[in-house]
């Protein structure tokens, strides 16, 4: 199993093919306290087929391009899967990229939001990105603290990227020798 980055306490890894992957992620997106915060119409994942397809898909995107996947966020204590964290150039932008989190619900309340998006973020500035931006539905207070943690400037409220008004926060690379 590779791993994309490490934490304190995460691996961070693609999703695999493999059944307890594939059934985590149908665990994760078939629950509407997870999906009803995801993209302009909602809605949770209908069946483990679904899952399969959903995982193939993120791992093409990673193979195009490594700086940007959708990864397993993995509990190297417990060894169980906490969720996703992205990282992706925003649609209809220009260049932007994204940092996001999707959870399940067992795994809120531990901070792993935070540190899997906290090293996605060092990651990309690593690899000299300027800026990082995450979006979030207005009413999402959970991921908005998340943003904070992560010193991100909250923006406002925008249609600019995807097809439902969001938060916009963004964070700026620290500057050399900062």
């Amino acid at each position: 199993m590779s791993v994309i980055y490490r934490t304190e306490r995460l691996d961070v890894r693609p999703w695999t093919d493999d059944p307890a992957d594939v059934d985590r992620v149908f665990a994760i997106y078939s629950r509407w306290e997870v999906a009803r915060w995801l993209g302009a119409q909602p809605r949770a994942m209908a069946d483990r087929a679904e899952a399969e397809l959903v995982v193939k898909r993120w791992a093409e995107f990673g193979a195009r391009d490594e700086r940007y996947g959708c990864w397993a966020v993995q509990d190297r204590d417990r060894g169980q899967v906490a969720g996703s964290v992205l990282f992706k150039p925003l649609p209809n932008g220009d260049g932007e990229v994204e940092v996001g989190w999707h959870l399940h619900p067992d795994s809120w309340g531990h901070g792993y939001a935070t540190e899997a998006a906290r090293g996605a973020v060092d990651r990309g500035f690593a690899s000299g990105l300027p800026e990082v931006y995450a979006v979030v539905r207005p009413d999402n207070e959970p991921s908005m603290a998340v943003c904070r943690r992560l010193g991100m400037t909250p923006l406002g409220r925008t249609t600019r990227w995807y097809d439902v008004e969001v938060e916009a926060f963004r964070l700026v690379a620290p500057r050399q020798g900062e």
